[in-house]
């Protein structure tokens, strides 16, 4: 039996589970700024699955970057959630938001 699919789609799995309220958390605290570690964590580990030679070490550090990218776009469609009043606002950041509808 060959269980590398279904381990890879395990990994799969909780890197999505563990990105969603991620996101959620980093908005909350620090807004829209992170980005760009997201986009750095994202880029090296996709170039570092390129190196990895295990295939399923290679998968699960590939998909994490891939949700790392995601997460980008996310991050920015968070913040138009708690805009909307579908996710709480942050009390310390309320200048941020106000900002945002001013624009």
């Amino acid at each position: 039996m060959n269980f590398t699919g279904i381990v890879i789609a395990a990994a799969t799995f909780v890197t999505i589970g563990l990105w969603h309220p991620l996101v959620i958390k980093v908005e909350y605290h620090w807004g829209t700024r992170p980005w760009v570690v997201f986009l750095v964590v994202g880029v090296a580990c996709i170039v570092a699955a390129l190196f990895i030679e295990n295939m399923i070490v290679s998968a699960a550090v590939g998909v994490f970057g891939a949700s790392a990218l995601w997460g980008i776009g996310e991050l920015m469609k968070q913040k138009r959630r708690v805009e909307r009043g579908w996710f709480p606002m942050n009390p310390k950041r309320k200048n941020e938001y106000r900002n945002a509808d001013s624009k």
